[in-house]
């Protein structure tokens, strides 16, 4: 049985905006990764390890792996917490 995790991608640390972040991935999970011993790179004969698939809900993601009988494990999105702060807050101690 394939093996996945399903997640909301969160942003990078060079990004600040909020957009495009809406939706979900399944990514397979690796079964048996080893070494090439030629270049000594981690390798797999697994092909699902290269394939993402996105959906616009958890749900759909959900049913996705429910269908074909995919072994799947959800991690849950937090949401970001935002502090307003006024500039002037920089000088009052």
């Amino acid at each position: 049985m394939k093996k996945a995790k399903i997640f909301k991608p969160s942003k990078t640390a060079m990004q600040s905006g909020i957009k495009k972040f809406d939706k979900w991935v399944i990514e397979f999970l690796t079964e048996d990764p080893g070494k090439n011993p030629l270049m000594g790179w981690e390798s797999s004969t697994d092909t699902f390890s290269e394939v993402n698939l996105e959906f616009k809900t958890k749900d759909m993601a959900i049913d996705y792996a429910k269908k074909n009988n995919i072994d799947y494990e959800i991690i849950e999105y937090k949401d970001r917490k935002i502090v307003k702060k006024s500039y002037s807050d920089n000088f009052i101690d």
